[in-house]
């Protein structure tokens, strides 16, 4: 049997369940036009995708061919990938974006444990020298850079131009300081009675930071990780200075090769190759966010 929930009660007297619901005005004003703002910017960042993902499945391979969205669907441009050097970008890509986010990784937890847990001379001209050469992008030195590997090449042919080797430790050349400041606050987080402990059991400096500091700043690991992988997947200008070769490029810089000619350009190859290269980095993402969000929230209350 249905029952019927009671009308609240105010001064003895009950209110009719009309007089609880908020006014169509007063609504908007204090939520609704939150909705609003929401799906405009829903709405704003979805229509790039969505037309991207059409003018990959237009046979047209124009931009301007697909004005009409998803007005004529094929795989085509997808099966044409196979004939390309696409998956052999697609795999020096992923090479050197997991060499550098690891390597990222491993330069930065060490930096950060070091200047959280030792009082050297210099640990604050350290830290505040990281944080200035930050502040100018790598591509600023791309001149210097280049000229530094044609005269490392001609010594260390593995660390000259167009290897992918030499692109990683550039990479890596620029791996400290933001990194190294979000591990650095991070680390101050953990207590150091956890290092006391562990050495009064007699444990080393490396096995505290290896087998305790490490797993507990985890998450931190994994932002940092998941930063240098996107930063490192999508990056053009220095990968197209080092890398000569196509065999050895990059797929950003792969995928420019294919539309830098205003007449030749096949922007239908382009965009199909740009859907699939969105999905190691959406892929790596959504498996890190669980230890990200969970992680910054147990973080936030540590003392």
């Amino acid at each position: 049997m249905a029952t019927t929930q009671a009308p609240p009660v105010v001064g003895g007297t009950a209110v009719p369940a009309s007089r609880n619901r908020m006014r169509p005005g007063r609504w908007f004003s204090e939520l609704g036009w939150r909705h609003v703002v929401g799906v405009i910017a829903v709405v704003y960042a979805a229509f790039p995708l969505v037309y991207v993902l059409s003018a990959s499945l237009s046979e047209n391979g124009t931009l301007t061919g697909s004005n009409s969205l998803f007005s004529d669907v094929s795989t085509a441009n997808y099966a044409q990938l196979g004939t390309t050097m696409f998956w052999t970008w697609m795999g020096n890509t992923l090479v050197i974006a997991v060499a550098t986010s690891v390597g990222t990784v491993l330069m930065g937890a060490a930096a950060a444990y070091a200047f959280s847990r030792f009082r050297f001379s210099g640990r604050r001209a350290g830290l505040t020298s990281l944080l200035i050469i930050q502040m100018f992008p790598q591509m600023l030195a791309f001149v210097a850079i280049f000229l530094l590997l044609i005269s490392l090449g001609n010594v260390v042919p593995v660390l000259g131009l167009n290897s992918k080797i030499a692109l990683v430790a550039v990479y890596l050349g620029g791996a400290l300081g933001v990194n190294t400041f979000l591990m650095y606050g991070f680390f101050n987080t953990v207590p150091r009675e956890l290092d006391e402990a562990a050495k009064i059991d007699g444990a080393t400096h490396t096995q505290i930071y290896w087998t305790i500091i490490l797993r507990l700043v985890a998450p931190i690991l994994a932002v940092v990780a998941l930063l240098s992988f996107i930063s490192t997947f999508g990056e053009f200008i220095i990968a197209r200075i080092v890398l000569s070769s196509e065999s050895n490029w990059t797929l950003a810089v792969g995928l420019y090769g294919w539309v830098s000619s205003l007449k030749e350009a096949n922007w239908g190859l382009f965009t199909a190759g740009a859907v699939i290269s969105a999905l190691p980095v959406l892929a790596l993402f959504l498996y890190l966010q669980k230890y990200i969000v969970g992680g910054l929230t147990a973080g936030s209350v540590k003392g």
